[in-house]
């Protein structure tokens, strides 16, 4: 591909940023008690404290791999930057994918990297050099959206164009190409979420009181928190232990 066809690749499989349940305050970083909307069943999910990572596999069998800002590499070592140990853990992984998708769409498998030096949290998940990955998300591209310029391309991405898929379709990706995914918790009526700050502190300590993806027996365990989303995703959140410590701890000391 050419440089500005990987410029707009880039762009068009960049990972949108998820919403916090409770809304930040952009003023001092507390989370608000207005809380994301959900109904019907909602899939909870262990959210992983690592690196995002993203194979982009192209319709030809060619692929690239990347962090969330930028491509790493591509298949034959015509690009290659081995930061944060992205490359070295994923390519295997993109090395023996083949495309599957029938409408000669793009696909992007996106992977938390994590363990070993990687982040601040790595030692929550191996005590030695243990890394690992986790697909949380698969999206499909029409290549024609490359057609576009960058600037229509990031308008698109920014207004929710990017088509992702739905849990049936992750979970069928995952088991086609034998790719762990991120833990499944449990699934609930959408009601059945706390509604406060408060409440929804004590809902994460209780559905997830250690990482279910430590890599060995020296792993701290400390989770970093939840993701919710509907099964179909249209809607989608996270909620991190951290916020919820920080926020509750600032009230205190009112």
């Amino acid at each position: 591909m050419t440089a500005p066809d990987l410029a707009a690749l880039n762009s068009a499989t960049k990972y949108p940023s998820i919403p916090t349940y409770h809304r930040l305050d952009p003023k001092n970083g507390n989370l608000l008690e207005e809380q994301t909307r959900f109904t019907g069943d909602v899939l909870l999910t262990e959210k992983v404290d690592g690196t995002n990572g993203r194979i982009v596999l192209l319709p030809d069998g060619d692929y690239f791999i990347g962090s969330r800002e930028e491509l790493l590499h591509a298949r034959g070592d015509r690009v290659h930057n081995p930061a944060l140990g992205i490359v070295d853990e994923l390519k295997p992984l993109a090395d023996r994918l083949e495309p599957r998708d029938a409408r000669g769409r793009v696909t992007v498998f996106f992977l938390e990297v994590y363990g070993r030096k990687i982040g601040g949290a790595a030692k929550q998940y191996t005590g030695g050099n243990g890394v690992g990955h986790r697909l949380f998300d698969v999206a499909f591209l029409q290549p024609d959206v490359l057609e576009r310029s960058l600037e229509q391309i990031s308008s698109w991405r920014d207004a929710g164009g990017q088509d992702f898929g739905d849990e049936a379709t992750l979970q069928e990706v995952a088991a086609t190409n034998g790719i762990p995914l991120v833990p499944r918790l449990t699934t609930l009526p959408g009601d059945e979420l706390p509604a406060s700050v408060d409440g929804m502190a004590t809902f994460l300590a209780e559905r997830l009181p250690a990482t279910r993806v430590a890599l060995d027996d020296g792993a701290g365990g400390t989770p970093e928190g939840i993701v919710l989303r509907t099964p179909d995703r249209s809607v989608i959140a996270k909620a991190r232990f951290q916020d919820y410590a920080r926020t509750l701890k600032r009230r205190a000391r009112r």
